[in-house]
């Protein structure tokens, strides 16, 4: 163990250390309060993060660290006032050691993983809602208005559309902030791999499709002439550009947190068109997702077996419940137009093949044949 020659950079150290943890813990206050404002008045109808109750959690487990450190300093004596290594050393090996942390294990990723999962379910409800009512026509559209109380002017679709998107983000910021924080606190990286395991439970906001059809849903809002000015300022930094022909949807709404979503398939290496999102959250060309399914565009995706593989991830059981994204399809056949109506001749002739194929299938073992 390295021990420091002199107290003169020992006292610069932790200087240094301290003036880090000030910084980041403005930073997270900062957060905190921006997080508590946007949140009041809406915990009624909107599930929330709770991250005051989670960092109590992780309070209460800096504080026993403490105390196990005076104690482990009162029983080392003299050994252990002489290397400044050991403050750290001391509290890490009591986190890392066994594996897990005996304080907040059981109670702070449980509490975390449900409040989420609150947060994501209610997220795409709404957002599932929302854009079905836009889509629907005739006798559904009034219905859906009557159920669910939605507007029928643009300006007030695209404000809770965009409210939505917000929503999602800021709560996307608050998981990570305090998975940081529960890193630093045990000296682990335990936060990191409970994000990994959110994606693979489908709780990642930020990988949900129908963040994505929200925002190619208020771009299309403000292709509209109805659309007012004042309903368009609401959009910010949401938009689609392309680099060297290659799409992507970009929205920066809050903490100057950008969420950027690459509309270039996987597959075909061009731009998706009748674009699906698998259950992993990764967007393919419908025809491209049946061929990588190894099933024909008749039977559809729902017809795939259940360990088939995502082309990208290799998640398996993610094509029954793929989410065909219509107002993406919308925003890029407008954006993109020579490039769709050459991609729309190509697969109709390979439509109309497969179903050919698929009919003359049936009709033989109809028949015996």
């Amino acid at each position: 163990m390295q021990c420091y020659p002199s107290y003169i950079e020992a006292i610069h150290l932790l200087a240094h250390r301290f003036s880090g943890f000030v910084d980041e813990l403005a930073g997270e206050m900062k957060f905190a309060k921006k997080y508590e404002e946007y949140m009041k008045g809406k915990e009624e109808e909107l599930p929330t993060v709770g991250l005051k109750k989670l960092k109590k959690m992780l309070k209460r487990c800096r504080s026993e660290f403490q105390e196990h450190h005076q104690k482990e300093s009162v029983e080392g004596g003299e050994e252990g006032n002489n290397c400044l290594d050991g403050t750290s050393s001391s509290v890490e090996n009591r986190c890392t050691s066994s594996g897990h942390c005996q304080v907040c294990d059981g109670s702070f990723f449980p509490s975390l993983l449900e409040e989420m999962s609150a947060v994501v379910g209610c997220f795409n409800r709404r957002a599932k809602r929302l854009l079905e009512f836009h889509l629907a026509s005739g006798f559904k559209k009034y219905l859906l208005r009557f159920l669910f109380g939605f507007h029928s002017n643009h300006g007030a679709l695209i404000k809770e559309g965009k409210d939505l998107v917000t929503y999602a983000i800021v709560n996307a910021v608050a998981m990570r902030k305090i998975l940081k924080k529960y890193d630093k606190v045990h000296y682990s990286k335990k936060g990191q791999a409970f994000k990994a395991r959110a994606q693979s439970l489908r709780i990642e906001i930020l990988q949900s499709p129908w963040l994505c059809e929200l925002m190619a849903f208020y771009i299309n809002l403000r292709r509209s002439e109805k659309t007012s000015q004042a309903a368009m300022e609401l959009f910010g930094d949401c938009a689609l550009t392309f680099d060297e022909d290659k799409p992507t949807l970009s929205c920066g709404l809050f903490d100057s947190m950008r969420v950027d979503i690459n509309l270039t398939c996987s597959i075909c290496l061009d731009t998706v068109f009748d674009p699906v999102a698998l259950a992993c959250g990764h967007i393919f060309c419908y025809m491209c997702c049946c061929s990588a399914a190894s099933v024909t565009i008749v039977d559809g995706l729902e017809s795939a077996n259940p360990k088939a593989k995502c082309p990208l991830c290799r998640r398996g059981g993610v094509f029954a419940r793929a989410v065909h994204l219509d107002e993406l399809h919308i925003l890029l056949r407008h954006s993109c137009s020579d490039y769709w109506e050459k991609r729309l001749r190509i697969e109709r002739v390979e439509r109309v093949r497969q179903t050919k194929q698929h009919w003359e299938l049936q009709c033989r073992t109809f028949m015996g044949i």
